[in-house]
């Protein structure tokens, strides 16, 4: 049996705290988010974001942190 995940299209999504996830690429993208970018099967844009998304913390916490 074949992962529907797998034919399908997915696309990458961030907001404007720098936090990702996935949408179905043919579905409107909701209001807060943009296209990172990244697009194809589910499992391979899960995996894109584990490898660039390295600090889960929310960009205004790391602001803060920072002292910015």
């Amino acid at each position: 049996m074949v992962d529907i995940g797998e034919k399908v299209d997915y696309i990458v999504v961030l907001n404007g705290e720098e936090q990702y996830s996935i949408l179905l690429a043919d579905r409107e993208i909701p209001a807060g988010w943009t296209t990172e970018g990244f697009r194809g099967p589910r499992q391979e844009c899960l995996d894109h974001i584990d490898r660039i998304w390295t600090d889960m913390r929310p960009l205004s916490v790391r602001r803060r942190m920072e002292g910015n």
